[in-house]
């Protein structure tokens, strides 16, 4: 089996990123912070382990509640999320290159802020705000 590597980056070409291997998990984020981020109904992002992930070019960030989520600062696209002392990085799927990606998510967050026509994501976990 081939190694999986996937790209992606801002919408200006400043900022690039690598991704290597299978993500640890894909959700779908209903909360509001996601969703002013996103200026959609819900975000949608994938979890590498930060070693499996190589950014270049320079991001700006901003903190939220509960991450540091990083931008563009030419051209304000939403490109990942990084916590404090985690070796985790949270990447937008509307960052990567190839559409659609071909990851399904495993969870979706804030369910009780999800609009009412949209439909719960077959077999994904459901959780009504964050995950345990």
């Amino acid at each position: 089996m081939a190694d999986t590597t996937r790209r992606g980056g801002c919408n200006c070409g400043k900022v690039r990123i690598e991704l290597r291997g299978e993500p640890l998990r894909t959700g779908l984020c209903h909360c509001l912070t996601c969703r002013r981020e996103t200026g959609g109904a819900f975000m949608a992002f994938a979890v590498w382990d930060a070693s499996q992930v190589s950014v270049a070019g320079e991001t700006a960030s901003w903190t939220a509640t509960t991450d540091h989520r990083h931008f563009c600062p030419a051209c304000g696209s939403s490109l990942f999320g990084t916590h404090d002392g985690d070796t985790e990085v949270e990447v937008r799927l509307g960052a990567l290159d190839d559409a659609p990606s071909g990851l399904l998510p495993d969870y979706e967050l804030w369910t009780r802020r999800r609009e009412h026509w949209q439909q719960p994501v077959a077999g994904a976990a459901q959780h009504g705000g964050n995950r345990p």
